[in-house]
């Protein structure tokens, strides 16, 4: 099993940064990629971004490609998700997951980025 824990989200002013943090523990395996999802209040899972086992090669949604940014060092390190000229559209629950084959199949529970209306 992979356990999966979002930190890093907050209450922040349209236009605002927020830097979250995904860390693994259990039995992780050295080549697994890591995505970032989120759900808005009313709407479906989506799709942010993912980064690869390797670290380097990262993919992004188009209504976030420029400004959010997913880095982390190696695959037993904290992937992190940079959110940056957030809107208010951006209000949601982010969830990080992992996966080795195509199948995310492991979630964490989520953090909760708000932007007051």
């Amino acid at each position: 099993q992979v356990q999966l824990v979002e930190s890093g989200g907050g209450l922040v002013q349209v236009g605002g940064s927020l830097r979250l943090s995904c860390a693994a523990s259990g039995r992780t395996f050295s080549r697994y990629e890591m995505g970032w999802f989120r759900q808005a209040p009313g709407k479906e899972r989506e799709f942010v971004g993912r980064i690869t086992w390797s670290r380097i090669s990262t993919i992004y949604a188009d209504s976030v490609k420029g400004r959010f940014t997913i880095s982390g060092d190696n695959a037993k390190h904290p992937v992190y998700l940079q959110l940056n000229r957030l809107g208010l559209d951006d209000t949601a629950v982010y969830y990080c997951a992992s996966r080795t084959t195509s199948t995310w199949d492991y979630w964490g529970p989520g953090t909760q980025v708000t932007l007051p209306s």
